[in-house]
């Protein structure tokens, strides 16, 4: 979640060439006005970087998981598969496009268990939507080989693990769409803003054109002229969102290698039994976003937390946003929210720890926290 931290003179100083340029916020048109067109050139920056084909910015990491399920043709009757400890982003966006969430449990990675998905498919189903939680990957081998089988397309959220990656490439990338949020406590920040990562040409088209009102963008057609290939809606980047992002993406490998180092200090330097880490996928690499562990004790669990206080760590989601971040949670939007799946799920998360990995304290504040937790358990 460092993004924020750093935020300085550079991305000043772009929002300012911004006006000198013109002062153009809108993505699209005003050439006459205008030196650039900055929403294009983060998303061919973003893709460059990802080594993809294809991304599309938009105007929040919600806005990104509707448009990418929309773009699929989600709609009304379908259903989509998601997993229980999730941000409520997701089953919002599947219900806004008329469709019924069907939720699966956490495995030990605490996201989407593969060994729950196949039972939950059926003729409805219209999606796969495994959301890697706050920077872990979920094993995507399985689920992708079980999403291929059935033919149902993936759309991986990425939104916390910016950076992270799967058999060596990002998640984001593996599925028929990715998306990514860049609120501003994701790894890098636009303020608000979000991306979709478009593998498809079909879904390709059809997402720019539900994103912007529908607008084909014919060549050579100014958009007043222009015509629409479907009903959409207005989930577009503003130039100033994309100016920062820009800055931002070039921050991003420093502040993964940051993270890591924090990260790493707190998994070597906790040792005590009474703390067992998360698993992560041996395909994977994180990215560092969070460290969580599960911790049976309640006692022990209730001084960690105490201490992550204590320090000025606090901790992130579990447990402070436990209503937001756990399906169970969620019967107001009028799908089954407590299956034994989810109830089981809510059980585990609420053995867990999770401690937000910022750069604003260093290696060696992570590697001291780390020591404290240790001295709980004597």
């Amino acid at each position: 979640m460092p993004g924020f931290e750093l935020i300085g003179q550079e991305e000043r100083d772009a929002l300012n060439a911004l006006m000198d340029e013109g002062g153009v916020f809108f993505a699209h048109g005003f050439d006459a006005k205008r030196k650039r067109f900055h929403v294009r050139e983060f998303e061919a920056d973003f893709c460059a970087y990802l080594g993809c084909g294809d991304a599309l910015c938009v105007s929040s990491g919600t806005a990104a998981i509707k448009v990418a399920l929309k773009a699929i043709g989600v709609g009304f009757g379908d259903e989509v598969i998601t997993q229980s400890f999730n941000f409520i982003a997701d089953v919002e966006a599947i219900i806004d496009c008329g469709a019924t969430p069907v939720i699966a449990g956490s495995d030990d990675t605490l996201n989407m268990d593969p060994a729950q998905l196949e039972a939950l498919i059926t003729p409805k189903t219209k999606a796969i939507l495994p959301v890697h939680m706050l920077g872990v990957p979920a094993r995507l081998d399985e689920i992708l080989e079980i999403a291929k089988r059935h033919g149902i397309p993936v759309v991986e959220d990425a939104c916390e693990a910016v950076g992270a990656k799967y058999n060596g490439q990002f998640c984001g990338t593996l599925g028929q769409a990715g998306v990514f949020s860049f609120d501003y406590g994701k790894a890098i920040t636009t303020g608000e803003g979000g991306l979709v990562i478009l593998n498809d040409t079909d879904i390709a088209v059809k997402a720019r054109q539900y994103h912007d009102h529908g607008h084909i963008n014919l060549p050579g057609v100014g958009r007043g002229l222009d015509r629409a290939g479907m009903t959409g809606f207005n989930y577009r980047m503003s130039e100033l969102n994309a100016v920062v992002g820009k800055v931002q993406l070039k921050k991003l490998d420093f502040i993964t290698a940051e993270s890591g180092k924090r990260y790493d200090a707190l998994d070597q330097g906790i040792t005590a039994a009474a703390y067992k880490k998360r698993a992560i996928p041996p395909q994977a690499t994180p990215a560092f976003d969070t460290y969580i562990v599960e911790v049976n004790d309640a006692q022990i669990r209730e001084h960690a937390i105490q201490k992550l206080g204590e320090l000025g760590f606090g901790t992130k989601n579990l447990p402070d946003a436990m209503n937001w971040h756990c399906s169970v949670f969620w019967d107001h939007m009028g799908f089954d929210s407590r299956t034994p799946a989810q109830l089981e799920t809510l059980a585990l998360l609420e053995r867990q720890v999770a401690i937000p990995v910022t750069l604003g304290k260093s290696v060696e504040d992570f590697a001291a926290l780390a020591t404290a937790l240790n001295e709980l358990s004597v």
